[in-house]
Formats: structure tokens, C-alpha cells, sequence
């Protein structure tokens, strides 16, 4: 029985609705918004991935260099996302996301017109600082609209717009192949900007029926915030959980499309889809038979959340080896979907996971301090990548740690019990 859902989503889905709290038809309209600016968070931030061999041939530049280029952008973003997401805690959820999304769509459009490593450094770092205030801003929005039984399932839709960029980020490779690297920037930097100045009608705050934070926003102070968080085991449990699992999610993003190139001697355009298609797809039905699995297991146990993406990961870690080791192409490629499924069950209970553990007042800024910790770690790791290839150390060493670490962190959320047991969490 559908109660209020969006018509798009009736085509595709079963969605179930919340028996402990009324989900309203604007919820799932959050969702579809959102899903949007998702897409193109991630397209516009791993396009230039993608496009390793035309960019480095336009602009001079050490494969170290290139590497920076990825590294720089995730420590800036991390190191902003706290205060990214303590802004969307702060005051306005609504405002934070739509100038977000404007600043980085008119930096993606100038990355097409950059013409030194310097300038291109520096559009990176940009880009890092204006994406840093969304992804807790926008999880922490639709957790205050879904607080029941559907918060996994929207939570997962929500992410799998983020795996649809990611995979488009592909369409760089295929687009600096046929055309120009610099077209990718502009256009995808010009619909972000347009999209922006379309939310200003369409995005709306959760209504104080619906959110229980909006009349305390005004009084969240920082020290509360950081003892509030700081003071819990669990919420440290999570910082160094996120520490594995960002450092192996963007030493994929950073390297897989040159890893799958050389290696497999692919060209730009198939490597570069090769890389993203197949592991976001995967990842996108991972969200959604995740979502909805903790959606249900959570009505019968408190550890729903956590237990389904640890058995996702415990998976996933060696089938990443396998992708690491293999010289069989259809092998790495089975490897990597399994390892996109995982995924998949982690994102769509990591918020979710995250209201269980710290005050949900705070929730946006805890889920900054987990971004930092995440791209801080993966911008090493992604570094550490370029400078091992310039010593000609095959990239495959990086992605076999990484593979350990995911199996770690299955074997962690196995026994992560939740700090409060509310059925709205």
C-alpha cells in the first residue's frame, strides 16, 4: 500500500511507510530533489578522474601532481565539512544546500578554463570548500522527514543519486576522447547553476510538526555540540570506522580508472566507464535491498542497522582483493560489483547508524565530522597512490589494503550497539 509517494517512485519501488509516524507525499519529493543535486556532487567531483590522460596532456603535471589534484579537494572538503554540517545544524538546512550546490556548479564551470596545475589546484580547493556545507545538510533534511521505518530506503534513494553521478562521471572520459576535457566542466557547471535558482521554489525546510530540532537550532552553541558528540564511545567508534572505508572508497575513485587502463589494456573511454558503471550500479542496488532490509530487521532489532552493512562489507573486502589480484577482466569486474553492494548497505544505514549514536540535534555536524575523517584518510590514500606510481609500484597494493580495511570494518559493525533505542531512529 502506497500513502503518499511520489508517483516516480511508485513506478520503480515497493516503499514501505512508516506505522509510527505519517511520511507525507513532500518527504518522498525531498528524496526526488535531492537525488538530483546528489548526482551532480559527485559528477562534478570525479569527473576530472576520468580524464587523466587528456588533462595531463593539455596541462604539464608529475603523476604525484595529478594525485594532488584529488587529494587537495578531499582535505578541504573534509576539513569543512564539521563546520558544514554544524552551519545545517545551526540554521537553515534548505539555504545551505542550494548555495552549496550554486558555488560548486559555477567552480565546476570555471574548471574548464583553467589553463595551469596551479589554477587547476586551486579550482579543486574551491570545490572542496563549496560541496563540504551538502551531504550532511542533506542527509540530516531528509532524517528529519523520514523518522520512522522508511529513514534506510530514503536515506539509500537518496545515495544512489550519488552512485548515478559517479557513474556519469564516466561520461568525462568519453566526452575529453570525442570532443574537448574542458566541454565536461562547463556544461555539468552550468545545469548545476540552473538547478540551483530552481530549488529556491521547489526545497522547503522540515516543518516543525515534522522535525523536532527546528525551534533548538537557534540555541546550538559549539561546545555543546562537541561534548555532546565527543562524549560518546560509539561516535569515536565511527570516526575511525569512516577512516577505513574513505580511505578505500577513494583510493577506487582516485586510481581504479587508470588502474583498469594499464592493466587491462582498455581504452580512456571504456576504462573510464569500466571503473564507474558497473561498481555504481552495483552500489545502487545495494542501497535499496539494504535500505529497505534494515528498514524491516530494525523493527525487530535495534541492531538492524548496523548488521546488514556488516555483513555487506565482510563480503565486499575480499571480492576488492580479488579485483586487486585477478588478470582476468570479468573477475576484477565481479570483484568490484560485490564490493559496489556493499557499499551500497553501508550508505544507506550510515546516517541512520550516526541518529543511533550521537543526539539527532547534532546530527548534520556529527556526519561532518565523519566526512572530514573519511576524505582525510581517502586524500592519503589517493596521494600515496600517485607518489607509489611514480616509483612504478603497481596501484593493485593500494586496493589490496583497502580490501583489508573494509573486511575490518564489517567485523566492527558486527558488534556496534546503538547508543539509544528510539523507534524513530
Amino acid at each position: 500500500m502506497f500513502i503518499g509517494v511520489h508517483p516516480w517512485l511508485q513506478i520503480f519501488l515497493s516503499i514501505p511507510v512508516s506505522q509510527d509516524s505519517k511520511i507525507t507525499r513532500y518527504a518522498w519529493i525531498v528524496v526526488a530533489l535531492l537525488w538530483v543535486v546528489a548526482l551532480l556532487n559527485y559528477l562534478d567531483r570525479l569527473m576530472l578522474t576520468t580524464m587523466h590522460d587528456p588533462i595531463k596532456a593539455s596541462i604539464s603535471m608529475t603523476e604525484k601532481q595529478f594525485g594532488l589534484l584529488t587529494s587537495v579537494f578531499l582535505w578541504v572538503y573534509g576539513a569543512l565539512s564539521p563546520l558544514g554540517g554544524y552551519l545545517a545544524d545551526r540554521f537553515n538546512r534548505r539555504t545551505v544546500i542550494m548555495v552549496s550546490l550554486f558555488v560548486w556548479s559555477a567552480v565546476t564551470w570555471w574548471t574548464g578554463h583553467v589553463h595551469s596545475f596551479e589554477q587547476l589546484l586551486a579550482a579543486r580547493a574551491l570545490m572542496g570548500i563549496s560541496e563540504a556545507c551538502y551531504i550532511p545538510a542533506a542527509l540530516a533534511l531528509i532524517a528529519d522527514y523520514h523518522r520512522g521505518s522508511t529513514r534506510s530506503l530514503a536515506t539509500g534513494l537518496h545515495m544512489s543519486g550519488i552512485y548515478a553521478g559517479a557513474a556519469l562521471g564516466g561520461v568525462g572520459a568519453y566526452i575529453a576522447q570525442h570532443s574537448e576535457w574542458r566541454f565536461g566542466f562547463t556544461i555539468f557547471g552550468a545545469i548545476g547553476v540552473i538547478y540551483a535558482v530552481f530549488l529556491i521554489f521547489t526545497l522547503k525546510d522540515a516543518p516543525k510538526s515534522v522535525s523536532v530540532i527546528d525551534d533548538k537550532r537557534e540555541k546550538i552553541q559549539v561546545p555543546a555540540v562537541l561534548r555532546a558528540l565527543f562524549s560518546q564511545p560509539g561516535f569515536w567508534l565511527l570516526i575511525a570506522l569512516n577512516a577505513l572505508v574513505g580511505s578505500a572508497n577513494w583510493s577506487i575513485n582516485g586510481w581504479l580508472p587508470t588502474y583498469l587502463k594499464e592493466h587491462f589494456h582498455l581504452g580512456l573511454g571504456e576504462a573510464g566507464m569500466s571503473a564507474t558503471a558497473y561498481i555504481q550500479v552495483a552500489s545502487f542496488a545495494g542501497v535499496l535491498i539494504g535500505g529497505s532490509w534494515a528498514d524491516r530487521w530494525s523493527r525487530t532489532n535495534s541492531r538492524g542497522r548496523s548488521l546488514v552493512p556488516a555483513i555487506g562489507y565482510m563480503l565486499a573486502g575480499p571480492c576488492l582483493l580479488l579485483s586487486a589480484v585477478t588478470n582476468e577482466f570479468p573477475l576484477a569486474i565481479a570483484g568490484l560489483i560485490v564490493f559496489g553492494l556493499g557499499r551500497g548497505f553501508f550508505d544507506a544505514n550510515h546516517m541512520p547508524i550516526v541518529r543511533q549514536v550521537a543526539d539527532e540535534r547534532y546530527s548534520a555536524t556529527a556526519y561532518g565530522f565523519m566526512n572530514f575523517i573519511s576524505c582525510a584518510a581517502g586524500g592519503v590514500m589517493v596521494y600515496i597512490g600517485g607518489a607509489l606510481k611514480d616509483v612504478n609500484v603497481p596501484l593493485s597494493r593500494i586496493f589490496a589494503v583497502s580490501a583489508l580495511g573494509l573486511f575490518i570494518v564489517g567485523l566492527i559493525l558486527l558488534f556496534l550497539k546503538p547508543a539509544q533505542s528510539q523507534t524513530s531512529h
